[in-house]
């Protein structure tokens, strides 16, 4: 009987990294709209915004070093950082390694972010807007069994959060126009 513990090992890393970076989308649509309470102040947000997206990060090196370790499929590590290179469903593969290097340019300028311009990383942190659907595509369209039950289910309801995320933070944009304007 093979071993398939590196398969469940890059599937579950795969399953939670999409949740967690859906949880990092969503803190990050918060963030800009200073949403905060008494129990729950802004920094505090912020300071779980940054740390999802690190265990983001722990977990997507997981789910990267399974995948390439795994001998099932023939991914090499090179396809982990060069988009659409791989023999192995080289679009879907190039789709995460789209959504990897958006994940190391937020990573690389979010560390820079005292020694750059606040405009030029606040542009820059807009990639998490294409880096979130990247991902979500790579996900359901590799996946082994990603397009029916449970993955389906878990995909679409990532989906929607995000969705809801950004109509709120629109919604709050326009009322805040509106009312300059009046």
């Amino acid at each position: 009987m093979p071993d398939v513990s590196l398969w469940h090992a890059a599937r579950a890393s795969g399953m939670v990294s999409m949740l967690l970076l859906t949880a990092t989308v969503l803190l990050g649509i918060l963030g800009p709209m200073r949403v905060g309470t008494v129990t729950w102040p802004r920094f505090t947000l912020a300071g779980l915004h940054r740390n999802i997206s690190l265990l983001t990060l722990a977990l997507l090196a997981v789910h990267i070093v399974s995948v390439s370790a795994d001998s099932y499929v023939p991914i090499r590590w090179i396809d982990n950082v060069v988009p659409f290179v791989s023999t192995y469903h080289p679009f879907w593969l190039g789709l995460g390694t789209v959504a990897f290097d958006l994940i190391l340019a937020l990573l690389v300028t979010s560390l820079l972010r005292p020694r750059i311009n606040q405009r030029l990383w606040r542009a820059l942190h807009w990639l998490a807007y294409i880096c979130w659907p990247i991902a979500l595509a790579h996900g359901l369209g590799i996946g082994t069994d990603a397009m029916s039950g449970w993955p389906l289910i878990l995909g679409v309801l990532c989906a929607l959060a995000v969705l809801a995320g950004m109509a709120w933070r629109l919604a709050s944009a326009r009322k805040k126009i509106m009312a300059r304007l009046s």
